[in-house]
């Protein structure tokens, strides 16, 4: 059995309190999270890196305007065969 630390399971109790689910893999489980670590892994090489934000709200709307007009309806993925999300679900829908 593994014990977790103190502060491990404050949060874990703090995540429990609130209503909560944590989704965390076993150990070495390296393709648990891998779809969301290449995401903001382009969202930074791509988008915001050579950025500076002067208010949440402008770096809000530049992180939208690059998954909702580009990424998704322009910039091809690997995983759907080097296709569009959008057009990716059209083909599914066809």
């Amino acid at each position: 059995m593994h014990v977790q630390p103190a502060h491990l399971r404050a949060v874990s109790a703090l995540l429990t309190d609130n209503g909560i689910q944590c989704s965390m893999s076993r150990s070495g489980d390296v393709w648990d999270n891998a779809a969301m670590e290449s995401f903001f892994s382009s969202l930074k090489t791509e988008r915001t890196s050579h950025k500076h934000y002067r208010w949440r709200d402008e770096a809000r709307t530049d992180v939208f305007d690059y998954v909702e007009r580009f990424c998704n309806p322009l910039r091809r993925h690997s995983t759907p065969g080097y296709i569009s999300p959008a057009a990716y679900e059209k083909l599914q829908k066809a």
